[in-house]
């Protein structure tokens, strides 16, 4: 790999120091300086070049002290994500109703055609949420059912989403049926086919994930939706991990419901997501807050909370447009490649198992791994008291493992290093204590 100072002379980046000052500061000279980075690359070319993502790991202020390996639950934000939310709470409190009702929210609907225009539809199926658990609670409660209608979903499915069926279930009498999914699966026909067969008569709405949170498995919505349609049984797509991940549109989903948190992998400020609903179905959706009768076709009506801040929503604009900068196909590229330099190093020890499947078809940048006979919660503990690097044990009913997520941040020295740190488990086991595990 040519050295970063050759690097910098040679692409004019040493027109460099001050390139990387714009990537901060201003939105269009970053997109065009990762196009100019790139070149005429392809994605898959670029993954693995440190020098090109060297600027975006330096647009995040994380904590290099530690190495966090656990960016599935919430991303951090670059730092020009940071800065537009501050400006726009500062902006608020200048004069709060005035600033708030007059400007901020009006220009809350550039970001909602944004976002639209990426997901592939109208902006007036688009609501701006909270996260995807307001977005898929709104549909898996606004959804009328009788008592003894049945909701199918997964045993991986989302524990809130779970628990919110289960809330209907006690209120409703409605019925939650659940089936367990291979782990990992071998392909995505056995995943559409155990779909289908449980797609039965009395089943009236389906929960799935496009991709599970907790072995990042990647369903074949589409198929799915289609089948569930022919049925006439309406589906709820769990995205929270999807959006900004890997490349998909709308269409290529032909999906009706859809929920995603814009905190994970777009790097949006913590308190963002999106809910689409095809339009023809919002007028039967209830909204978890009432509103008037007048928007009972209006997307809007989802976002009907009460007063609440707008600078969240306002820096998505932010996020997107770093997130079109660094290029989707690129980021998806990237974090498949980190992905795959972790997890196809530590699978050449047979006391390995990976509990995904590592065909790109059927998985990006999340994995799951266990080391046979070592407890993931004990394991998660100890790489965080030694090493300060930070994973997810996971522990479900059918498997444990530790689940491990990295983002464009990260870097191949930090990769490698949780490598080494897991082998010397595997060469040496862990020590009889360990210190506590942060959150």
């Amino acid at each position: 790999m040519q050295s970063r100072r050759r690097f910098l002379r040679t692409t004019g980046l040493a027109a460099g120091a001050l390139a990387l000052a714009r990537f901060r500061n201003d939105a269009q000279a970053r997109a065009a300086a990762y196009d100019r980075l790139a070149g005429d690359r392809s994605p898959a070319e670029l993954a693995g070049d440190e020098d090109f993502w060297f600027a975006a790991q330096q647009a995040f202020t994380v904590d290099r002290s530690i190495n966090n390996l656990n960016n599935g639950g919430v991303c951090p934000s670059p730092r020009v994500v940071q800065e537009a939310h501050r400006r726009h709470i500062e902006f608020a409190n200048s004069a709060t109703a005035w600033a708030l009702w007059q400007i901020q929210e009006p220009q809350v609907e550039t970001v909602r055609r944004r976002l639209a225009r990426h997901f592939g539809c109208d902006a007036d199926e688009m609501a701006i949420t909270r996260n995807a658990s307001e977005s898929l609670e709104t549909c898996l409660l606004g959804i009328d059912l009788k008592p003894g209608d049945v909701i199918l979903t997964t045993n991986q499915d989302y524990g809130r989403m779970l628990t919110t069926i289960r809330q209907r279930c006690a209120r409703e009498g409605v019925v939650m049926r659940t089936f367990p999914v291979p782990t990992p699966s071998s392909s995505m026909d056995e995943l559409y086919e155990l779909f289908e067969r449980h797609a039965t008569p009395d089943v009236k709405l389906i929960l799935m994930c496009h991709i599970v949170n907790i072995t990042g498995q990647i369903y074949p919505v589409r198929r799915i939706v289609q089948m569930a349609r022919q049925r006439g049984i309406p589906v709820v797509i769990d995205g929270a991990h999807a959006f900004a991940h890997f490349c998909f549109t709308r269409d290529e989903l032909d999906c009706d419901m859809y929920g995603v948190s814009l905190h994970k992998w777009l790097t949006a400020p913590v308190g963002t997501g999106l809910l689409y609903v095809r339009k023809k179905l919002i007028p039967d959706i209830w909204p978890l807050m009432a509103a008037p009768d007048d928007m009972r076709d209006n997307i809007r009506k989802f976002e009907e909370i009460g007063t609440h801040p707008a600078a969240e929503r306002l820096s998505i604009a932010e996020a997107l447009t770093f997130w079109e900068g660094l290029g989707p196909p690129r980021k998806e590229a990237r974090l498949r490649y980190l992905r795959d330099r972790w997890a196809k190093r530590l699978a050449q020890d047979p006391r390995i198992v990976l509990h995904t499947n590592l065909d790109p078809a059927m998985s990006c940048g999340i994995a799951t791994f266990a080391v046979r006979d070592v407890d993931p919660t004990a394991l998660a503990a100890h790489l965080w008291g030694k090493y300060r690097i930070l994973v997810t044990p996971i522990i479900h009913d059918d498997f444990q493992g530790i689940r491990v997520t990295p983002n464009v941040y990260s870097t191949l020295d930090e990769i490698d290093a949780f490598c080494r740190a897991v082998e010397e488990v595997l060469s040496h086991g862990l020590p009889t204590t360990t210190a506590p595990a942060g959150k």
